[in-house]
């Protein structure tokens, strides 16, 4: 199972992530804090609305979110 998180795609998929569920609850990004490609992927580390901070990762090979909390 994937994780589930909610973007803004522009002229690509996946450009920019709004928002995502962690444990049933849906959290809000409110700041993008750092972003970066590997190879296979994008990576995010997010700011939520209610100060969480997660790392998200975009598998283009397998078009699949993960979610990490810092």
């Amino acid at each position: 199972m994937t994780d589930l998180v909610e973007c803004h795609s522009g002229y690509e998929y996946g450009e920019r992530p709004v928002a995502l569920q962690w444990q049933g609850q849906r959290h809000e990004i409110s700041e993008i804090l750092a972003r970066w490609r590997i190879p296979g992927g994008k990576c995010f580390q997010v700011l939520t609305s209610d100060g969480q901070v997660f790392e998200l990762f975009y598998g283009e090979l397998y078009d699949e979110w993960r979610i990490h909390q810092s």
